[in-house]
C-alpha cells in the first residue's frame, strides 16, 4: 500500500524526535554527578514495563482507530511526575520521557510483528507526539516569569496542580485526535471537519479518563511510590480488555454481515463479488460526501446486504443486474431485502435504506420526499457495477458511467454519481488500487 504523505510525515517526525531524545539521555548519562539517573530506575523501570504491556495489547478497532488507554495513561503519569518515591525531585527533562515512551513502544510491537497482526504505524506515531507535547508543556516550556510548571508546582496547592495537570494531558491528547484526524481524513479523502467530530466524540470519553488517571498517578507517586502506578492504573486494564471484548464483538458481527451478503452468490442471484463491490465504492462515497461514522457504518451493511431480497425470487436475474429488471421487480427485491433484515431486530436503519434504494432522485427533487443519502449512493454504486462487471474495460467502465449519466437528476442524484466519477477517477490514479 503506498504511504500517504501525511503518514510518511508523522512517521519521520515520530522517528526524529526518538532519535534526539535518545542522543541526548546518552549525553547525560556520561554526567552522572550533573544528571543522577540512579533515584529514578526504579520508576523508570515500571512506567517502561506498564508502557511495552499497554502496547502489546493495542485495541485493533474497526476501521483505523488503534488505541492503547494503559501505555497512554502511563506515558502521561511518566512526563507529569514531580518526585521519586525516594523524595528524590524528578528533575529530568522531556528527552527521557520521549526515549523511554518511545523504546517502550517499539518493544510493545514485537508480539503484533511475531504473530503477523496489522500494525498502524500513523497511530503509534501520532501517540508518541502527544505524548511528547505533554513532557513539553510540563517540564520545558515556560509559562510564568521563565519558569516551567514542574518548577512552578512546589509552590502550588495540591488542587491548582492536578487541575493543570489534567489540563495538559487534555490537550495533549487533543492534539493527538487532531494529527489522526489530519491522517484519516487524508486517507479516506473524506471532509476534515466531519472526520474530526467522528474521532472527537469517539475518544471523549477515553480521553476524560487518561487525562484524569495520568494526573492521579503522578500525584499518587510522592507519597505511595512506585505501587502507586499498577494500583491507579489497574482500572485501565480492565477497561482495556472490555474494549479489546467489545471490538472483537464488533468485528464478528461485520464478518457475520459479510458472510450474510454472499448468501446470493452462493444461490446463483449475484456474481461473485458484487455486494463487496458495491459496498467497497459505497464507502468511499459516503466518506467523500461527509457521512457520519455511525451512517458509514449503516451504508457499508446496507451495501452488503442490497441484494439480500433477490432470495425471494422463483427465477434469477440474468447476471443478478437489478438495475435491468422492472421497476415492479426491484421495489419487491428491496422490499424483501428490508422485511428480511427487520427480522433480527438490530438493523432497523439499515433496512430503511435497503427500502428506498429504488426510489427515483426525481422523488427528491420534485416530491421532496426524504430518501437517505446513503440509499442514493447504494442505487449508483450498484447500477455502475451491475453494467461494468467485475472485470471492466475502460469501454464498459465508460459505458457505464454514460447509462447513469443518462439518468442524472432523475434517477440518480447528480451529487453522488459526480463522487462516483471522483473515486473511479481516484482509483485509476493509484496503480495499486483496484478500479471498479
Amino acid at each position: 500500500m503506498r504511504a500517504l504523505p501525511l503518514e510518511f510525515a508523522s512517521g519521520v517526525l515520530a522517528v526524529a524526535l526518538t532519535v534526539s531524545a535518545v542522543a541526548v539521555v546518552r549525553v547525560r548519562l556520561r554526567q552522572p554527578s550533573m544528571y543522577p539517573l540512579a533515584p529514578l530506575l526504579p520508576m523508570m523501570g515500571v512506567f517502561f514495563v506498564t508502557i511495552v504491556v499497554g502496547e502489546a495489547f493495542r485495541v485493533r478497532q474497526e476501521g483505523t482507530r488503534h488505541t492503547a488507554p494503559l501505555a497512554t495513561a502511563a506515558a502521561l503519569a511518566f512526563a507529569m511526575t514531580v518526585a521519586c518515591p525516594q523524595g528524590t525531585p524528578a528533575g529530568y527533562g522531556s528527552s527521557l520521557v520521549v526515549a523511554v515512551t518511545a523504546v517502550a513502544m517499539g518493544l510493545g510491537l514485537v508480539p503484533s510483528l511475531i504473530s503477523r497482526r496489522p500494525i498502524r504505524l500513523s497511530s503509534l506515531a501520532t501517540s508518541l507526539l502527544g505524548i511528547t507535547v505533554a513532557a513539553l508543556l510540563f517540564r520545558e516550556i515556560p509559562i510564568s516569569g521563565g519558569r516551567t510548571v514542574l518548577e512552578l508546582q512546589a509552590s502550588w496547592p495540591p488542587d491548582l496542580l492536578a487541575l493543570v495537570m489534567v489540563v495538559i494531558s487534555a490537550f495533549a491528547l487533543t492534539v493527538e485526535v487532531f494529527l489522526l484526524t489530519l491522517v484519516r481524513a487524508a486517507r479516506a479523502h473524506a471532509p476534515f471537519r466531519r472526520t474530526f467530530q467522528d474521532e472527537f466524540m469517539a475518544a471523549f470519553g477515553l480521553t476524560a479518563a487518561l487525562s484524569a488517571t495520568g494526573a492521579l498517578v503522578a500525584l499518587a507517586e510522592r507519597p505511595l511510590g512506585v505501587v502507586a502506578i499498577p494500583l491507579f492504573l489497574f482500572p485501565l486494564v480492565l477497561t482495556q480488555f472490555a474494549v479489546r471484548r467489545q471490538s472483537a464483538i464488533r468485528r464478528t458481527y461485520g464478518q457475520t454481515i459479510r458472510t450474510l451478503s454472499r448468501l446470493t452468490e452462493f444461490g446463483g442471484y449475484t456474481e461473485q463479488g458484487h455486494a463487496a463491490r458495491v459496498a467497497e465504492l459505497s464507502l468511499a462515497m459516503g466518506r467523500q460526501l461527509g457521512m457520519s461514522e455511525r451512517d458509514v457504518l449503516d451504508l457499508e451493511y446496507a451495501a452488503l446486504l442490497h441484494d439480500i431480497g433477490q432470495v425471494s425470487l422463483s427465477e434469477p436475474i440474468p447476471g443478478g443486474a437489478t438495475v435491468l429488471a422492472a421497476p415492479a421487480d426491484q421495489r419487491r427485491i428491496a422490499h424483501d431485502g428490508a422485511e428480511i433484515v427487520r427480522q433480527t431486530g438490530v438493523l432497523d436503519n439499515v433496512a430503511v435504506i435497503l427500502e428506498a434504494q429504488t426510489t427515483s432522485y426525481r422523488h427528491v427533487r420534485e416530491l421532496g420526499e426524504d430518501l437517505p443519502l446513503a440509499s442514493r449512493i447504494i442505487k449508483v454504486c450498484n447500477a455502475y457495477d451491475d453494467m461494468a462487471g467485475s472485470r471492466p474495460t475502460v469501454t464498459r467502465r465508460a459505458a457505464a458511467m454514460e447509462r447513469i449519466h443518462l439518468g442524472l437528476g432523475y434517477e440518480y442524484d447528480p451529487r453522488v454519481v459526480d463522487a462516483l466519477g471522483q473515486v473511479l477517477e481516484r482509483y485509476q490514479s493509484h496503480p495499486g488500487a483496484r478500479v471498479r
